[in-house]
């Protein structure tokens, strides 16, 4: 198993600790390994593409260790009652169908690269969980009853849906090829 491929199950394998961690003990030391599981994300895939080290588990298993660990804390999230349900739902079925279409593609020989907004999304959750796991900034008010924490899971959704927006106009044509 080459490096990316040991970051990747590193990733996988920090996801229980992260949510026993938040939910049982520390923010601060769940926020410690959010983000150094995050950050193997980042480093993961550009030691593959440098080295030539890409391989199938990787493409399989990096976006699942990805979605895994921001769905994590999102439903963590959603029982602490710091992000609405439908905010994660939307968050779910945008990664649903985003991986739908690149399945299809992929059986039409298409490979979907990422976007610049899919990066953005990546970007925006990432910091947006984060600063959602410390209470002292998540919950300091902008205005009125609005929050940082409110203003965090608005960006997510709004990036969210762009980026899937972008996939589909960009790539939902293979849903419509017709073969003969």
């Amino acid at each position: 198993m080459n490096l990316p491929n040991k970051l990747t199950v590193l990733r996988m394998l920090l996801v229980p600790v992260f949510m026993a961690v938040l939910l049982l003990w520390n923010r601060y030391a769940a926020l410690a390994i959010f983000i150094v599981a995050s950050l193997t994300d980042f480093v993961d895939g550009k030691i593959a593409r440098s080295r030539g080290l890409v391989t199938n588990f990787g493409k399989f298993m990096d976006p699942l260790a990805d979605k895994l660990l921001v769905l994590s804390a999102m439903v963590i999230y959603v029982q602490e009652g710091r992000m609405p349900a439908w905010v994660c739902m939307v968050v779910i079925a945008r990664e649903l169908a985003v991986s739908g279409l690149r399945m299809v593609a992929a059986s039409e020989g298409i490979v979907m690269a990422a976007g610049w907004s899919g990066k953005i999304k990546t970007a925006c959750t990432m910091v947006g969980l984060c600063v959602m796991m410390v209470p002292k900034v998540a919950d300091f008010t902008l205005v009125g009853s609005f929050t940082v924490n409110t203003l965090m899971w608005i960006v997510i959704l709004v990036t969210t849906v762009v980026s899937g927006v972008e996939y589909f106009a960009k790539n939902g044509s293979v849903l419509v090829k017709e073969k003969i």
